[in-house]
């Protein structure tokens, strides 16, 4: 088995910043594609930001200029640095990744999250 545990995220005034990780542990021989996605309340879970095993990214238009996520594949691990928080960035922040097995067996495997606050 393989498991994602997300740390990083707390209580930040607006315009300040916050760096959350994701690590990843378990039989692991690759992880492809990492990304972190929100679900404030009341609203559907969207992708924040994804980057792939070769460095590729993509952002949500949102957090474009303000968010960068980065990944230490020897170390099984992801980041999303978030700079110039704002009150609406305000979510659960959950990281989902891609990861192989020695097997090659692909499991889509999810964090419990991390509670990001914003206040104003």
């Amino acid at each position: 088995q393989v498991h994602l545990v997300e740390s990083g995220g707390g209580l930040v005034q607006a315009g300040g910043s916050l760096r959350l990780s994701c690590a990843a542990s378990g039989t692991i021989f690759r992880i492809n594609v990492m990304g972190w996605y929100r679900q404030a309340p009341g609203k559907q879970r969207e992708l924040v930001a994804r980057i792939t095993s070769g460095g590729s990214t993509n952002y949500a238009d949102s957090v474009k200029g303000r968010f960068t996520i980065s990944r230490n594949n020897a170390k099984n691990t992801g980041y999303l640095q978030m700079n110039s928080l704002k009150p609406e960035d305000t979510a659960v922040y959950s990281c989902n990744a891609d990861i192989l097995d020695p097997f090659l067996k692909s499991y889509d495997t999810w964090g419990q999250g991390t509670q990001v606050t914003v206040s104003s």
